[in-house]
C-alpha cells in the first residue's frame, strides 16, 4: 500500500495515543489523552512511536495497493491484514506467542487504518 508521509504520521500518532490511553497510566490519570501526549517529553514519545512503528509500518507497506477515491480511506479485510502480519513475522517464535503477536499487530494496523486522514486530491500523484 502506498501512503504519504503525512498519512503515515497521522496513523502512527493515532495508534500511539490509543495505546497510551489504554495503558495503566492513561486509564489511571483519567486525563485528556491529547494533554497527556503534550506533557510527555520528546524522548518518551519517540520510544512509544518507534516501538509501534516497527510493528505496523512493515505491515502497512505490505498491504495490497487499492484505489482510494478523493475523500476516502483505504479499507482492508481482517484476513488481508492478518496475512500481511504473518508474512512479516519471523518463524523463530512459538505457536502461542505467535498467535498473540498476530492478534496484537492486526489490532494495531486496524487502528492505524482507522486514523488515516481522508485522501486529498493529488496525494500519491505520479508525475512523469
Amino acid at each position: 500500500m502506498r501512503l504519504t508521509e503525512h498519512e503515515l504520521t497521522v496513523a502512527l500518532t493515532g495508534v500511539a495515543k490509543t495505546v497510551l490511553a489504554s495503558s495503566r497510566r492513561g486509564r489511571k490519570r483519567g486525563a485528556d489523552i491529547d494533554q497527556t501526549w503534550d506533557e510527555m517529553d520528546r524522548f518518551k514519545r519517540f520510544k512509544l512511536l518507534d516501538g509501534i512503528g516497527t510493528q505496523i509500518f512493515p505491515v502497512l507497506t505490505d498491504l495490497p495497493d487499492v484505489e482510494v477515491p478523493v475523500g476516502g480511506r483505504p479499507t482492508f479485510t481482517e484476513q488481508e491484514i492478518r496475512e500481511s502480519v504473518e508474512r512479516k513475522l519471523g518463524e523463530d517464535i512459538g505457536r502461542l506467542r505467535r498467535a498473540v503477536v498476530v492478534k496484537t499487530r492486526v489490532t494495531l494496523v486496524q487502528t492505524a487504518l482507522s486514523h488515516l486522514p481522508p485522501r486529498a486530491e493529488g496525494d500519491l500523484r505520479q508525475d512523469g
